[in-house]
């Protein structure tokens, strides 16, 4: 190799654009890396026991089997703090009174959105997830026997906050994951016709008596907790069984409803990961 000076320049020079090539080819990789999204997926049926009171229809308790479908999507993204939840959940009861002589219909589908922040650790194996949500709920329930106001509307919005711990071991030499949610109400607003009000009065004569009524955990109590376990039983599928429990209260004008659902569950989680296109 030739010692002239112009030629270790060139050398140098070679070297220096060799470099500068690789750093703009790691650079957009590691910004795709950095915007991917990563995406859990599950499904889930549950069935179980429903007790459900509403003064509006009746003072007596009534109580049945349910069903349920939840489905459950949460967002991420590597190296980011911030997480999004995003949930479905659907409800049918059929339900009865003491006496087994009255039967009603109860049915309800929540919607939750939430910012969860995310801390790691024991290597990842334990999260803690804590934000708020904003549950959008809807729903009925439907005396058979009443031929008066048979049946109540059910439409509230609530601002919950909102914890949830995960942590994965090996069992059997699987991998697992026991997680555990858990929903609180604080503020919200809800539908709820007056004591003694009928509906034909609130939407035929449009007869407006505190029907959209402010509430807050002391007047609207509900405690959402959910059990799971996953185990991989492929690459990126993962089994998911668990308990749901819902305990919904409201007193307000002067009526009372409780909705309590227990839900044994089981469905599959589905991960993976969106890397969006290099420009």
């Amino acid at each position: 190799m030739s010692n002239h000076p112009y030629s270790r320049m060139k050398t140098i020079s070679k070297i220096w654009a060799v470099s500068c090539w690789l750093l703009t080819l790691s650079n957009p990789i590691h910004a795709q890396n950095d915007s991917a999204k990563v995406i859990i997926s599950s499904r889930m049926v549950g069935i179980g026991a429903t007790n459900v009171l509403d003064t509006y229809l009746s003072a007596e308790h009534f109580n049945g089997i349910g069903a349920s479908f939840i489905a459950t999507v949460e967002r991420k993204r590597p190296h980011r703090r911030w997480s999004t939840l995003m949930e479905h959940e659907a409800n049918l009861s059929l339900l009865h009174d003491r006496a087994d002589s009255k039967k009603e219909l109860e049915g309800a589908y929540n919607f939750y959105w939430g910012k969860l922040y995310n801390w790691h650790f024991y290597n990842d194996r334990l999260t803690i997830q804590a934000g708020g949500i904003v549950n959008a709920s809807l729903g009925f329930i439907y005396n058979t026997s009443n031929s008066n106001n048979p049946a109540q509307a059910r439409a509230h919005l609530n601002i919950m906050p909102t914890g949830i711990a995960s942590y994965r071991f090996i069992l059997f030499n699987k991998p697992v994951m026991a997680r555990y949610e858990l929903n609180l109400p604080l503020v919200g607003i809800m539908f709820s016709p007056n004591y003694g009000q009928s509906y034909y009065e609130i939407f035929n004569r449009g007869n407006y008596d505190h029907n959209i009524v402010p509430t807050t955990f002391v007047s609207a109590p509900e405690w959402r907790q959910m059990l799971t376990l996953e185990a991989n039983i492929t690459g990126k599928w993962t089994l998911r069984i668990g308990y749901l429990g819902n305990y919904q209260q409201y007193k307000v004008n002067q009526l009372k409803q409780h909705v309590y659902t227990h839900r044994f569950l089981i469905g599959f989680t589905h991960r993976f990961s969106i890397i969006p296109h290099a420009l």
